[in-house]
């Protein structure tokens, strides 16, 4: 006699957790939005998690920070430590807003004491949305993969047109000198990008420069 009992089917967990997980996006969305939405104009700082403090790197993302924050500007960091502590630091010195959009990781990231105004975030691509979002311009200490995703993406949505054109400064000409020149004698070399595309970035030497580029290029706009 055959058998035609069929062995119900398990339902796909990861299928069903789907649906559920884009709520999950929203609501990371909606709340970083609402968290962000009063900070008024922002410069979003990014850099090493493992520069340690008192490294010449460590002092000028600190007095950046700070000098921004007394040119009008909010500071927004990754909320870690090195770098983005430097960031916030420099900005709650100066008496500034001085916000981290901290990430959830494998290994825990323990937002740094110098954030006055902190935002968690589960999704890498939600946090990024949100340093683009807010900032009226990128300084991009040196770093390593994380920092080269934040460079790499803000050079794209500008390139592509996606957004408009905002400064994109690369801190310490002999960190990312190789950056350059490969981008230079290589990548536009062989047409993968246009002369106008290395017009994007700019670098800098000095946190008074920092802010400078910031002026000129806003002042330029203006005047437009």
């Amino acid at each position: 006699m055959k058998n035609n009992h069929r062995r119900p089917q398990v339902p796909d967990l990861e299928m069903m957790e789907d649906p559920w997980r884009i709520f999950r996006i929203m609501a990371e969305f909606v709340d970083g939005f609402e968290e962000l939405k009063s900070i008024g104009p922002a410069v979003s700082i990014f850099g090493s998690s493992r520069i340690p403090r008192g490294h010449t790197y460590y002092k000028a993302a600190e007095k950046t920070a700070e000098l921004l924050v007394k040119a009008g500007y909010a500071i927004i960091t990754g909320g870690g430590p090195s770098i983005m502590e430097a960031g916030n630091k420099g900005a709650a010195k100066a008496g500034g807003r001085s916000i981290g959009l901290n990430i959830d990781l494998p290994f825990e990231q323990i937002p740094n004491t110098y954030i006055n105004h902190l935002v968690r975030f589960h999704y890498f691509f939600c946090r990024k949305v949100c340093f683009v979002k807010y900032a009226k311009a990128f300084v991009i200490f040196p770093g390593g993969y994380g920092t080269f995703d934040e460079l790499s993406e803000s050079l794209t949505l500008i390139q592509t047109q996606r957004m408009d054109k905002f400064p994109v400064i690369l801190y310490g000409s002999q960190y990312w000198k190789g950056v350059l020149d490969w981008l230079k004698d290589t990548v536009l070399k062989e047409g993968c990008i246009e002369p106008k595309d290395l017009d994007i970035m700019q670098i800098v030497d000095t946190p008074q420069e920092v802010v400078k580029n910031i002026r000129k290029f806003y002042a330029k706009k203006k005047n437009r």
